[in-house]
């Protein structure tokens, strides 16, 4: 949403009213992924092109806020003679973030005890992690050294059946359960559709549900799924 600043802007209120504009863009996508007291550091770019005076109240509104170290905000003063000027600024986003504690190999879940919170620099990490519950039922995609930044992109989720692996099929209806053994035809992770075959040599779909369980693929998803 633009935001306005007072009558007779000078160019220096313009400035801050741009960086007021590019830190609240900031703060938005911080909390929207769940950073950990985030603090920024915005600084517009001044150039060459010089800045009028506006008569008016100048509004101001952000172009581009995908890279933190490259902001586009554009400030516009409305009325006969008014103006637009196109402004990038340079942030510093700075937040208590997960820190690899540990070596993790590929392949091996992620946990809690793995990780510690520290504040580092993550204006060219757009996918930090502050929110460990995101580690549940996730795997290191490659080798985490100790002191390494966490990434989501080094996440996938963890495997919870293996092909050719037994797993038991539960169906549940109300308070109604039935179980029955089957063999995994595909991996797959928590929530991921698979191929099992059951005791009776049929293949389903079935939803993989926990470790070496699933349920069939036409069941809705139920909170009663096992974790």
């Amino acid at each position: 949403m633009p935001i306005s600043g007072e009558a007779a802007v000078t160019p220096e209120q313009t400035v801050a009213l741009v960086e007021q504009t590019a830190r609240e863009a900031l703060l938005r996508q911080a909390d929207a992924s769940g950073l950990a007291e985030a603090e920024f550091e915005v600084a517009a770019v001044r150039t060459s092109r010089p800045l009028p005076a506006c008569p008016s109240p100048v509004a101001v509104g952000v172009l581009d806020a995908r890279q933190a170290t490259r902001l586009r905000l554009v400030a516009s003063c409305p009325g006969e003679g008014g103006w637009k000027y196109e402004f990038v600024v340079r942030a510093k986003i700075t937040a208590r973030v997960a820190v690899m504690a540990a070596e993790v190999p590929s392949g091996r879940a992620v946990e809690a005890a793995d990780v510690a919170l520290e504040r580092r620099d993550i204006s060219l990490v757009p996918d930090a992690v502050s929110d460990l519950a995101l580690l549940e039922g996730m795997s290191a995609r490659r080798s985490l050294r100790s002191g390494e930044l966490l990434r989501q992109n080094m996440l996938t989720a963890q495997l919870l059946v293996k092909r050719g692996e037994a797993v038991r099929i539960v169906a549940r209806n109300e308070q109604i359960e039935v179980s029955m053994a089957g063999e995994a035809l595909d991996p797959g992770a928590r929530g991921a559709l698979i191929r099992v075959r059951n005791n009776n040599g049929n293949v389903i779909k079935a939803r993989v549900t926990g470790a070496g369980m699933v349920e069939p693929a036409d069941l809705p998803v139920s909170i009663q799924s096992p974790k």
